[in-house]
């Protein structure tokens, strides 16, 4: 089930765009599914489209991008549902924020208060695409997260 299509021009920030201040920003379109792992007797682990969401279930994003244009490294960012926290990525790569977008950093890194930061705490994921990587033209993040 597509959650949304958007395409939009992503530019790094300032400190990664240094080296590509010549280069056009990349020009990225996104798509976002969202699926709910089930458990089906005799099948195992089964990915079903997200039609119905219940408490305690495991949801899996896959995010598709492919580049329209431009050169460079790009970065992802998704903010997550009030009603999911944040499990994990796929690849490892991420980094999330606690403070809804305003800071980053990974997650076994980060501090809410005097304790460390808890995949509850995550407000926000966000991938850095690297030049090489996009210069594929196409790819797929993932993650998944529990129904709070």
């Amino acid at each position: 089930m597509t959650i949304r299509r958007i395409a939009a021009t992503l530019a790094c920030t300032l400190a990664f765009a240094a080296p590509l201040m010549a280069a056009a920003p990349a020009l990225v379109a996104l798509d976002s599914a969202v699926y709910v792992e089930r458990i089906v007797p005799n099948k195992g682990r089964l990915l079903q489209p997200a039609n119905a969401l219940k408490r305690g279930d495991r949801v899996v994003y896959v995010v598709s991008w492919t580049r329209m244009g431009g050169q460079g490294s790009f970065t992802v960012t998704n903010p997550l549902p009030r009603k999911v926290y944040y499990q994990g990525s796929a690849d490892g790569r991420e980094e999330v924020s606690l403070d809804g977008g305003r800071s980053w950093g990974r997650l076994d890194g980060l501090r809410v208060g005097d304790r460390l930061a808890t995949p509850e705490d995550v407000t926000h994921v966000r991938w850095r695409v690297p030049a090489d990587e996009a210069a594929r033209g196409s790819g797929q993040i993932t993650y998944s997260a529990i129904v709070r």
